[in-house]
């Protein structure tokens, strides 16, 4: 198993230099001047164009800058410095990480939820009228783009009927709170942009469950317990479910990278600070060393949760641990 994720981290390095690499080409094909963007509207000397060309690197080739970059992020960890904010770009992303982990991490853990537990009480029923509800309404959820959802739950929950703020982390004032009152209010403004990018993509979850729970019902093993005497629910719960998990395991690593780039979506409709709010103002400012390392992150990232998907694979299923020690040899 160990050498099985060594070989995967060794092909998971030219893969992130690889993403990269692309961004940064379509970010030099992109129209604009950084410059220009820079200095904006009214006119200045072509000296002071010059020295703030030579001040960012502006003046060297498309090359030339993305291997300087690279060298730095390589040899110093370096990340290069925000024109746009005017500051070091691992500030700008160290700030920008943690209110983006919190809205992953809170989206994930309504995704499973919502996913595991409807799928079971979808299983328990099939083809009842709760049954094809669920599946309408998770496919439904599922083909409608995030922005759209996202808009339309400010436009229920924060306009119609003001539940849940429509922006931003925490409300005015709230550096002043005690502890307890600022997670609280964190939570009130985290609870509508999770729901909807977690709930919004547990529909696939809900398939993969409610057709794992189905299929495990039909097993010996489950056969023999119900002539043991155990109810259904136990069944379901207790034995069905373990089993149907399997492949769920793989599919939450997979589903990271939709997690993240609707995660990009849903932070810039709800003004929220987080590292895709801060690539789409990079994107707009062509600011391009922040783009390139929120690329990198994110992939870094996307590579990170398959890796735990597998460990996680290996840990629930020793077949798996045995064909990875077979692929090692």
């Amino acid at each position: 198993m160990l050498v099985y994720l060594l070989r995967r981290l060794a092909v998971s390095v030219p893969l992130a230099l690889g993403v990269a690499t692309l961004v940064y080409l379509a970010l030099e094909a992109a129209p604009g001047d950084p410059a220009d963007l820079l200095l904006g509207e009214r006119p200045v000397p072509l000296e002071v164009r010059q020295r703030l060309e030579r001040a960012y690197g502006l003046d060297r080739g498309p090359v030339e800058r993305y291997a300087r970059w690279l060298g730095a992020v390589v040899l110093d960890g370096e990340l290069g410095w925000s024109h746009s904010r005017s500051r070091p770009v691992a500030r700008v992303l160290a700030d920008a990480v943690p209110p983006t982990a919190q809205l992953a991490a809170a989206a994930l853990l309504l995704h499973l939820v919502a996913g595991v537990s409807l799928g079971v009480w979808s299983a328990m029923r099939p083809d009842g009228w709760i049954d094809r509800g669920l599946t309408l309404v998770g496919l439904i959820a599922y083909a409608m783009p995030t922005f759209w959802l996202g808009l339309m739950a400010i436009l229920l929950l924060s306009y119609f009927v003001p539940v849940f703020p429509a922006s931003s982390v925490e409300s005015v004032g709230a550096e002043s709170w005690s502890w307890a009152h600022r997670g609280l209010d964190r939570v009130w403004h985290l609870a509508l942009p999770a729901g909807v990018l977690g709930l919004a993509s547990s529909a696939a979850t809900l398939r993969f469950v409610r057709a794992g729970v189905l299929r495990t019902m039909g097993e010996q093993f489950v056969r023999a317990a119900r002539a043991r005497g155990l109810g259904r629910g136990r069944l379901l719960w207790l034995h069905a479910l373990r089993h149907a998990l399997l492949p769920v395991i793989n599919l939450v690593g997979l589903s990271l990278p939709a997690l993240l780039s609707g995660s990009l979506v849903i932070e810039v409709v709800f003004a929220w600070p987080g590292m895709g709010r801060v690539t789409y103002d990079a994107i707009r400012a062509h600011d391009v060393p922040v783009v390139l390392a929120g690329t990198l992150l994110a992939t870094v990232m996307v590579i990170a949760g398959n890796l735990l998907a597998d460990v996680g694979m290996a840990i629930a299923d020793p077949r798996v641990r045995l064909g990875a020690r077979g692929g090692g040899r």
